[in-house]
């Protein structure tokens, strides 16, 4: 299905799609949008009664889904802040009541559940018309929506289903378009609804850093390398070499040193030592000092 685009200041896509009189015990909602402007309302549900439901865009650019149902003061709010929805990526919002239970899940993330208020009531009484991008309800209604309302959508609307029906595939189709949907302002086709930017979180079956990421199946797959070892193997195959590498190196350092200050002592015996019938011999030989003055002491001098 094509998707839907804004080229208007005020309010975009704005669509009335007449829904059966009766009461409903769930809903199950979807649609995408990207957008930069805020406030603004998305989505509005009315009924002729006081019940309706509402997925806002609050000035503070988060996303709230609202709803009312069996004639409360205050309605149940819905407030998703923990991120900026208006920053112009696309985005999914997928809702689903059952009673008093709503499951809620934005793009990728996982689906958070809540539940109406005691005082709330499980049906929603007399549904009446859906409401895109802004709101053209004669009557009263919200003030809150009504404040939000006032500068009107400005962005891409995609997707949208609210159990069986879906409004922008029949205004889409003017063969098939009926007395039931009313369009005001510029429609224009679009591809503007790509799937969001949103990276999903790994599941446990796959995320290697998992506690139980032993029976997990990483990317590689266990496939061997080489001679069939796999890569476990080889990692710890390469450890060890390392370390014997570096105790082979460690040995070799030490028995250089030892050697190296490992020598042969040097004395100050005479040369000749071994020949010489004694040492004095030997010291008699190599010192001509000592030859010189044994001499003198055999001169005899006559007076």
């Amino acid at each position: 299905m094509k998707d839907l685009v804004s080229r208007t200041l005020l309010s975009s896509a704005d669509h009335e799609t007449t829904v059966p009189d009766l009461s409903l015990n769930k809903e199950e909602l979807s649609f995408s949008f990207s957008t930069t402007k805020s406030p603004c309302v998305l989505l509005y549900v009315s009924s002729y009664t006081q019940d309706y439901m509402a997925v806002l865009v609050k000035p503070s650019g988060t996303l709230q889904i609202r709803y009312s149902l069996g004639g409360t003061k205050d309605p149940y709010n819905i407030d998703v802040d923990h991120r900026n929805m208006a920053n112009g990526q696309p985005h999914t919002v997928n809702i689903t009541r059952n009673g008093r239970d709503i499951v809620l899940q934005l793009d990728h993330y996982p689906p958070a559940s809540y539940s109406l208020p005691a005082t709330s009531d499980t049906q929603f009484n007399s549904p009446k018309a859906l409401f895109l991008g802004k709101v053209i309800e004669i009557g009263k209604i919200d003030q809150d929506i009504y404040k939000y309302n006032t500068p009107g959508f400005t962005g891409c609307l995609s997707r949208v289903q609210f159990n069986q029906i879906a409004p922008l595939k029949a205004a889409l189709r003017p063969t098939n378009i009926s007395s039931h949907v009313h369009i005001q302002g510029e429609l224009v086709e679009s591809n503007c609804g790509a799937s969001p930017l949103t990276i999903p979180p790994m599941s446990a079956a796959t995320d290697p850093w998992h506690l139980d990421s032993a029976s997990a199946d990483f990317p590689y797959n266990g496939q061997a390398i080489g001679d069939g070892v796999n890569r476990n193997s080889a990692i710890i195959g390469g450890i060890i070499a390392v370390v014997i590498f570096t105790i082979l190196c460690t040995l070799v350092f030490l028995i250089r040193y030892m050697f190296r200050h490992k020598g042969t002592y040097h004395t100050n015996e005479a040369k000749g030592a071994e020949s010489a019938e004694s040492a004095d011999a030997a010291i008699m030989n190599n010192d001509p000092n000592f030859t010189e003055t044994i001499d003198e002491s055999k001169k005899e001098w006559l007076i």
